[in-house]
């Protein structure tokens, strides 16, 4: 399954659905969370947390780090992005109203992100961590990639002989 290219009016619609999300949680999607989610939808990459403060500021001139802290800790516990240990960095859910998704590819190089499901996979996976005596603290397996956009740039031979 490729990545989702989000159009102008589609990052509009994961907006709407995120006020709507929130709203029915009884939670408050303000100016400023987003805002953050916003500019996650429109980079269509994971973004670091002072990439996020830096494009803020261009708005927000007074914007700290707490502020765009606590912006990210909300939108990850409604689902609206996902945290990405794998490069320190976070992303927003691009069906987070919709199916659910259990495994993340993370693109090591340039942040991009698939998100998959693969609950059969993740159920074998969640075996075998428990035959080893341990429980699975998240419902998302992170996977570091490279993305074949990465792949055709380190090697332009190989997307010309297709």
């Amino acid at each position: 399954m490729p990545v989702h290219i989000l159009t102008p009016l589609a990052i509009e619609q994961q907006l709407a659905t995120a006020e709507k999300l929130c709203l029915e949680r009884g939670k408050r999607l303000t100016a400023i969370r987003k805002h953050v989610l916003e500019i996650l939808l429109r980079a269509q990459r994971s973004l670091k947390a002072y990439e996020l403060l830096d494009m803020i500021r261009g708005t927000l001139p007074g914007a700290t780090p707490p502020t765009v802290y606590r912006a990210l800790d909300f939108l990850t516990e409604e689902g609206l992005i996902h945290r990405l240990d794998a490069v320190n960095a976070w992303t927003a859910c691009v069906d987070a109203g919709g199916h659910p998704h259990d495994l993340l590819v993370v693109c090591t190089q340039c942040g991009t992100v698939a998100e998959l499901s693969a609950p059969a996979l993740s159920h074998k996976l969640a075996n075998y961590v428990a035959d080893a005596g341990f429980s699975m603290g998240n419902h998302e397996i992170e996977l570091r990639a490279i993305c074949s956009t990465c792949q055709d740039h380190e090697n332009p031979e190989k997307g010309s002989k297709k």
